[in-house]
């Protein structure tokens, strides 16, 4: 049988495929069904500002006031208004933590600089293998430039890392200008791991209404591209551990996030879609597709498809661009 251990973040993992920050976090029985049925680790839903600044709010008024922050909002929180506060969701993590043994990692969204360092510390002292920054920052303000952006998003890192002793990942954005060189940033401030991409869920209008929109869309398979794209580009060229996120729904995506150089995926839509028994499908599914390919462990074939080891060294940048749009005439 192929190896599928991995490292991430420097923890080792059972298998590449950890379930990403979603609604299955909000239930232990569901936490402890996600082991059993293979995941490889587990990522706690964020614990978001909001929350921080507005402990008293009723959960039913949080989600209204914030639906636009972030797709984990609508879908993940606990049922029971008492988990809506931060130090409920402190306590929540440990609990989480010590009802399993696979790693757990904890996410945090902020704005303020000091919220940052004061909840990563306490988020850190719950016992999880790791801490997750969800950086979300709409560049909308037209007096900021980008790297006004790219530098809050770099000393929030500094600061996390510093104030912190378990590893580091940063969910980014791809909306960067210079996304290898926000990662290479990212690296030197002492991150261990990179997430390609955070999926944002974007308003939409109702024109009946006349109001804003949200609607919680799942993701498709064919949005893997924007991160495999990345993930291949630069394994090799960075040294921390790209976990790829978004899109993945198949064994096959596994194998093919591997193949680009990425040292794990995060799923959710697909477990929230087809239950966490799917989880064993998708791990059994890769399994196959090494033994087709001889492959003994994921070592054998990472990065086998990144630019670095490929022959056409611009595949990945230019996307063969001129052919496909030739081949539409």
């Amino acid at each position: 049988m192929a190896d599928l251990s991995t490292t991430y973040m420097g923890v080792a993992l059972k298998n590449p495929l950890i379930v990403a920050a979603s609604s299955i976090s909000s239930y232990v029985d569901k936490v402890k069904t996600a082991e059993e049925v293979g995941a490889g680790a587990l990522v706690i839903r964020s614990l978001f500002e909001e929350q921080i600044q507005h402990d008293d709010m009723t959960l039913s008024d949080f989600m209204e006031r914030a639906a636009n922050i972030s797709p984990e909002i609508q879908s993940t929180f606990y049922p029971p208004v008492e988990h809506g506060g931060p130090r409920e969701h402190l306590m929540w993590v440990e609990k989480t933590v010590n009802a399993v043994e696979m790693p757990v990692f904890a996410s945090l969204n902020a704005v303020n600089p000091g919220t940052w360092v004061d909840y990563a510390t306490q988020l850190a002292e719950t016992g999880i293998a790791g801490l997750e920054i969800n950086y979300y920052a709409v560049a909308a303000d037209p007096d900021k430039s980008g790297s006004d952006y790219e530098k809050a998003l770099f000393d929030i890192v500094e600061s996390v890392v510093g104030a912190v002793s378990v590893p580091v990942a940063v969910k980014l954005s791809p909306y960067y200008t210079s996304t290898a060189n926000v990662v290479k940033e990212i690296e030197k401030r002492g991150a261990k791991a990179v997430v390609m991409f955070n999926r944002f869920l974007q308003p939409d209008i109702d024109v009946d209404d006349e109001t804003i929109a949200n609607e919680m869309v799942w993701s498709d398979p064919r949005e893997m591209k924007v991160p495999l794209r990345w993930v291949a580009l630069l394994y090799g060229r960075v040294g921390l551990d790209m976990a790829l996120n978004t899109g993945v729904h198949s064994g096959r995506d596994i194998a093919k996030a591997i193949l680009a150089g990425a040292s794990a995926v995060q799923v959710a839509s697909t477990v929230l879609q087809n239950g966490l028994p799917y989880i064993s499908t998708m791990l059994m599914d890769l399994q196959s597709w090494m033994e087709e390919k001889d492959y003994d462990k994921l070592d054998d074939f990472r990065g086998k498809v990144s630019q670095q080891n490929v022959e056409d060294l611009f595949g990945f940048e230019r996307a063969q661009y001129m052919q496909l749009l030739m081949s539409q005439q």
